[in-house]
């Protein structure tokens, strides 16, 4: 189960968020998976939050210095398709809403792929 403090960074991420689009949040392996109208398109770790990519926009998150959600997994480093959201982005509403609604795509195209 998270910590408080964790609890209320997701509090207040969500809250954030729901300025730019319907987000909800299920706790998960000790963290939070940020979904959009049933689509998981971004999560919380250790109080950072991670938008899903592929090549369509990861470039921008590159670009930008940020980098993969990386866990361990069996003593190794373990990388998912999710990087870390600049500072920038989340302080710009305008920005933030585009960069939800690519991540929400990019997440969607994935999950049709799996099927």
């Amino acid at each position: 189960m998270p910590n408080p403090q964790a609890k209320a960074f997701k509090d207040a991420v969500v809250n954030y968020l729901n300025q730019v689009a319907p987000v909800t949040a299920r706790a998960m392996f000790g963290g939070y998976g940020l979904y959009c109208e049933g689509t998981m398109f971004a999560l919380i770790a250790h109080e950072t939050l991670y938008f899903k990519v592929n090549a369509t926009n990861q470039a921008r998150f590159t670009e930008a210095g940020m980098g993969p959600f990386t866990y361990d997994r069996n003593g190794k480093s373990a990388t998912m398709s999710y990087y870390q959201l600049p500072t920038a982005v989340y302080d710009d509403l305008e920005r933030l809403q585009e960069w939800v609604e690519v991540s929400v795509a990019v997440a969607r195209q994935a999950k049709r792929k799996q099927r």
